[in-house]
């Protein structure tokens, strides 16, 4: 016992120094009047006031919010389709299918950015395939943009975790609700859906919380112009240097987050708890 303890102090100082220490920043800078001399630190709620006084904030806050959770849904509709046809596939073609959904993560995600501003810009490929059918029309830098390169980049994670939840799935209650009379709609609603519904939770978790906080996306697809949350955080460390503020935007999206995992959470455990129920 006393050696696997020992084990744990590297994880520990690890956590310590990768998470405790930057979130004690966070919070000590959030709190802080201006400036990031000890001189100058005092308590304050000065900078949540100005964020939520603010209503270009708050419009921001709205407008990353409303894009997550389209993204969201959208990597809802289309990856448990494909989650479902991959779970549902033979041995062999698992391997493959799942390889052409993870091949793509292996690619930094920043240069699969810049690869869809070549495909989405005024002379691209989209485009010019477009016009053979006299369609042709400005992609680049609107909502259509970055709530695709938002899909794009994050629908691998919603499908491997559905996926997973469908893979775990005991086939015997399909078979069971089969032979109580249900046709393959009522099988799928009555039983496949609900007890996947872990993995789509988890996958709502992995999609929507980067969607939120995501800022190079919509920097490169929405050209500058189109501005989240991220953003603003990123601009107020690195261009306007006012890292109490900061700092402030990041523990409100810190949050955020929170209790959006926590709801997520709740929901997961109350579908846990229901599943001897599913064919009643």
């Amino acid at each position: 016992m006393k050696q696997f303890k020992n084990m744990t102090y590297p994880y520990i100082l690890w956590i310590s120094i990768m998470i405790v220490v930057p979130m004690f920043m966070i919070l000590m800078y959030a709190f802080t009047k201006h400036g990031n001399d000890v001189a100058t630190f005092w308590f304050t709620f000065e900078n949540f006031t100005r964020f939520f006084s603010d209503i270009i904030f708050i419009n921001v806050l709205k407008q990353s919010l409303y894009i997550a959770i389209i993204t969201t849904i959208l990597c809802i509709l289309l990856g448990y389709p494909a989650a479902y046809i991959i779970a549902n596939a033979k041995e062999k073609n698992k391997v493959f299918l799942i390889l052409l959904i993870t091949f793509p993560t292996w690619i930094n995600m920043l240069v699969r950015t810049y690869a869809w501003m070549g495909i989405l810009q005024d002379n691209g490929i989209l485009n010019n395939i477009l016009s053979l059918f006299g369609l042709q029309t400005k992609l680049l830098h609107t909502d259509f943009a970055v709530i695709l390169g938002m899909v794009y980049n994050f629908i691998p994670f919603m499908i491997l975790q559905i996926h997973t939840s469908l893979t775990k799935m005991d086939k015997s209650l399909l078979e069971a609700a089969s032979d109580l009379g249900a046709d393959k709609l009522q099988c799928f609603l009555k039983v496949t859906f609900p007890l996947s519904l872990p993995g789509v939770i988890s996958g709502i978790t992995l999609v929507f919380l980067p969607a939120m906080s995501s800022f190079f996306i919509p920097k490169l697809l929405g050209g500058g112009q189109y501005v989240l949350i991220g953003n603003v955080i990123e601009s107020q460390f690195l261009t306007a240097g006012n890292w109490n503020f900061g700092s402030a935007i990041s523990l409100i999206m810190a949050i955020i987050i929170m209790i959006s995992m926590y709801i997520t959470k709740k929901i997961e455990i109350r579908n846990s708890t229901g599943k001897g129920r599913i064919l009643h």
